[in-house]
């Protein structure tokens, strides 16, 4: 049925059609009919954010917890520019966002008006698509289309600029049938000789590994579960890149930890000395790969990836796979199950000899401290103290990221939020922020660092303004850490700019915003701190003192491959030795 409305209706009308429940937001003069109309309902709730770049952070996290659309609204000029940061995060890291932006009229565009920008060319390298509005006549399928680029295929941010004067004039509206793009339409089913020539491959392998990447949660629970079949019904290691991370449970005794730059040895020299790969939804990005032309030298490689653009986009490979991993996993357990290849059991088995020896080195031990908090160790205690709860986690960026994804253990996807390939400092806050949001009775924890957390430190008026209890837990070492520790291995020492200087008090900058400040520096009584921090039923930033001096390993050296990995002075020495296929010689 149609009606006339204005546009500024007919946005808030296909919001509403769509679902949303929460759109979070900055007002500004050329949103303010959508802000008049929100106003004359109350079907959606707009979360007020202090920052443009929170707003859409904030609906990242909201989006990659609960698996729904994230929605933004912001107004013309620097509002729009201010949330191109976050724009490019989702794009970078494949989150459906849809970014409402306001803009001058129609007939000024162009003029350089006040608070003018062109949003649609700033944003055309940052979105999966975007849209001028030009017409109120195209407004409400132009609302609904954005949705579907938005989440199907690799999902992504797409923005819809709008004039002012559209949001003012009347129009009919009425729901489309379809939200269909009348030429997008992403191939969700792999090619099944594809598929089969993949199964024989797999079945021939005698140094195999799965890698898994954040394809794998884009696709829903079910992709999870029917990866966690798969893994289980060949035998095979898995391993994950940082997105990734909850697909496969990290308890699980076939899984190998998190790979790439900051990943295990374990997880590194079976991607190094495998024969066969199988990526299932990971796009052999840089931290990943090390060094191009020694990475996993002797493999054959099959990946599955619903985006065309990253099949040999970065590595050559002998199977590519267009797809949704959901469908594509489907179709792979079902011929699994149906041929029942007969895997060479002594070579499995013997696969599984080295990664006992890899793992043997125990790459993530530390050397522990009755007198400074190891970061670590806060990690690791934090994970013990909350393991049993409903818990979702994001991270800012930097050394404590990579501890987090390293010493907290995920076992169900959608609880692990970070910015991977962007890398923004102060994604965490308003992340944490949304995805509180989106689950209002969970425990949600912002793991940061002290440099990271002051970049969108405003966010904590949102948190308190909408009675949102997340937590900060600021792993405080004083150093900007991943660049101190760069400066150290490759820079010779020389800490140019990386000190944190003149740090707010975190207790009492917590109590200046109406929340809760706690802080903790010594290790005996760090359970007791972060028990505290759990219970408290309001917004707490927790500031732990760490070790100043400590570094993240293991790592791989920028232009190195996976066999050149430096681990810490607490990784046991059992004197292996890698050959050319990866098996270990002791």
């Amino acid at each position: 049925m149609s009606e006339t409305m204005t546009g500024a209706e007919m946005v808030v009308r296909a919001l509403q059609d769509q679902g949303v429940e929460h759109i979070f937001g900055y007002p500004g003069g050329a949103v303010l009919p959508i802000y008049d109309a929100l106003f004359h309902q109350d079907k959606v709730k707009h979360v007020l954010v202090r920052h443009e770049q929170g707003a859409v952070h904030a609906a990242e996290g909201y989006a990659r917890s609960s698996g729904k659309v994230g929605v933004v609204l912001v107004t013309s000029g620097p509002g729009a520019t201010n949330a191109v940061t976050g724009l490019t995060d989702a794009l970078m890291d494949s989150i459906p966002i849809v970014c409402l932006t306001g803009q001058v009229p129609t007939h000024l565009i162009g003029s350089d008006a006040f608070q003018e920008a062109d949003t649609v060319g700033i944003t055309r390298h940052c979105t999966k698509h975007n849209y001028l509005v030009k017409r109120i006549e195209d407004l409400p399928r132009i609302m609904h289309e954005a949705f579907y680029v938005a989440a199907n295929g690799r999902p992504g941010p797409v923005v819809i600029d709008l004039p002012k004067d559209i949001q003012f004039a009347s129009g009919t509206y009425a729901r489309p049938a379809s939200n269909q793009h009348k030429t997008y339409r992403p191939q969700v089913q792999g090619d099944m000789e594809k598929i089969k020539a993949a199964i024989a491959l797999m079945a021939s392998a005698k140094r195999p590994v799965f890698y898994t990447g954040g394809g794998v949660v884009n696709a829903g629970p079910q992709a999870a579960a029917l990866l966690r079949e798969l893994v289980r019904l060949t035998g095979f290691p898995v391993t994950s890149t940082l997105m990734g991370l909850g697909a496969y449970p990290a308890s699980d005794p076939q899984f190998l930890g998190m790979l790439g730059m900051h990943g295990t040895y374990e997880a590194n020299l079976a991607m190094h000395g495998c024969d066969v790969m199988i990526n299932i939804g990971a796009r052999f990005d840089d931290r990943i790969t090390g060094r191009l032309d020694a990475f996993s030298p002797h493999s054959r490689k099959i990946h599955v990836d619903i985006d065309p653009s990253s099949i040999n986009k970065n590595v050559k490979v002998d199977i590519g796979i267009v797809g949704d991993c959901a469908h594509v996993l489907e179709d792979m357990v079902r011929l699994w199950r149906s041929t029942a290849p007969q895997v060479d059991k002594v070579a499995l088995k013997g696969w599984w000899d080295n990664i006992a020896g890899w793992r043997g080195r125990k790459c993530l031990a530390y050397r522990k401290s009755s007198d400074v908090i190891k970061p670590q160790y806060a990690i690791e205690r934090l994970y013990e103290l909350t393991k049993d709860r409903e818990v979702y986690v994001t991270t800012e960026v930097g050394q404590h990221q990579m501890w987090a994804a390293q010493f907290f253990k995920f076992e169900e996807p959608n609880r692990w939020m970070t910015s991977g390939g962007l890398g923004t400092m102060g994604y965490g806050l308003p992340a944490a922020i949304g995805a509180q949001l989106a689950h209002p009775n969970a425990l949600v924890v912002d793991i940061a660092g002290e440099a990271s957390i002051l970049m969108n430190m405003q966010e904590m008026s949102t948190a308190l303004q909408y009675r949102l209890p997340v937590k900060v837990f600021i792993l405080n070492n004083e150093y900007m850490g991943m660049v101190r520790q760069w400066q150290e291995l490759l820079h010779g020492g020389r800490y140019s700019e990386s000190y944190s200087h003149s740090l707010p008090d975190f207790v009492k900058l917590a109590e200046a915003y109406g929340g809760v400040g706690i802080r903790c520096d010594k290790p005996d009584v760090l359970d007791d701190a972060i028990r505290e921090m759990i219970d408290t039923p309001r917004p707490v930033i927790f500031d732990c003192v760490v070790d100043k001096a400590e570094n993240c390993f293991p790592m791989i050296p920028s232009g190195k491959a996976h066999n050149e990995m430096i681990l810490g002075d607490a990784a046991e020495d059992i004197g292996s030795v890698i050959d050319a296929k990866g098996k270990m010689l002791v």
